[in-house]
């Protein structure tokens, strides 16, 4: 074998292997450091796209969970308003009730059609007040006659399609629970007779709103159900986007300790390589 000094192969040769040594050391110690095996695409191009898929997935599912818990706080407004005016109702019906017995007269009548009124008008300002974030609920904007452009959706999956999201004026369809709506504006019981006629439209009032209230809770439940859906498709996606992505620790530990250990001996023999050249010195004797 020729003896060279001009260019010490065995060197140059031990020098490249350290650094491809010092390289995987670097990046073991990116992953155990970041805790993920995919830093950037030359990690693993195929896992880092799927695993931005799922990530882009499981962002977009947990917003979804938010849309469908704000849906539940949205559906808890109208039901305490429809329960408040559920029991003006009651009441308008027991006073119906009592304007219509022979025993009262013209006076109590009277008396009695006051706070009639008044019930009557805070029926009303119940429903034109009663929002959630700007969003009128019970004055008739979830019926689903209303324009299309101004339903109420809550959007609870990936992407546009009607699957991905509930219509609340479809699925709830609550009409104007306003004492027009309900058909007992004009009603009076001053009279018996008339008393009579309320007490009659008054139960027909109370039956409306109770089918409202109905439909409110099963929106509720399956509000309910999405979120719950939703939270385990969230779960799995993670699970998936871990195992592609995250870092097995005890395999990367393992790892490292052997890279140091390569980087050592090769560290090492690049200082011996660079010595063999000195033999030369021996032939010059």
């Amino acid at each position: 074998m020729a003896v060279r000094i001009f260019n010490n192969i065995p060197s140059l040769n031990a020098q490249r292997i350290l650094g491809i040594n010092n390289g995987r050391l670097a990046q073991s110690v990116e992953r155990i450091s970041s805790g993920i095996r995919i830093n950037r695409g030359s990690d693993d191009a195929a896992g880092l796209a799927i695993s931005e898929g799922l990530r882009s997935d499981i962002r977009a599912l947990r917003q979804a969970v938010r849309n469908a818990n704000d849906g539940v706080s949205l559906i808890n407004v109208t039901e305490g308003a429809l329960n408040e005016q559920s029991g003006i109702l009651i009441r308008l019906r027991e006073l119906a009730s009592q304007a219509a017995t022979g025993t009262v007269g013209s006076t109590e009548r009277a008396t009695i059609q006051l706070e009639f009124s008044a019930l009557r008008n805070e029926l009303d300002r119940i429903a034109q007040t009663t929002e959630f974030n700007g969003q009128k609920l019970v004055e008739g904007s979830l019926a689903s006659a209303v324009a299309s452009t101004s339903h109420i959706l809550i959007q609870v999956g990936l992407d546009s399609t009607s699957h991905s999201r509930i219509n609340l004026n479809t699925e709830v369809n609550l009409e104007a629970i306003t004492s027009t709506g309900l058909s007992i504006h004009e009603l009076s019981v001053t009279a018996a007779d008339a008393a009579l006629t309320a007490l009659e439209q008054v139960d027909t009032a109370i039956g409306q709103i109770t089918r409202g209230r109905g439909k409110i809770g099963a929106v509720q439940n399956r509000l309910i159900r999405t979120i719950s859906t939703i939270s385990i498709a969230v779960e799995n996606l993670s699970a998936a986007e871990s195992a592609i992505r995250d870092a097995d620790i005890a395999e990367e530990v393992a790892l490292l300790t052997r890279n140091q250990i390569l980087v050592q001996a090769a560290t090492a023999m690049v200082g011996q390589a660079n010595l063999i050249p000195q033999s030369v010195l021996q032939l010059l004797q």
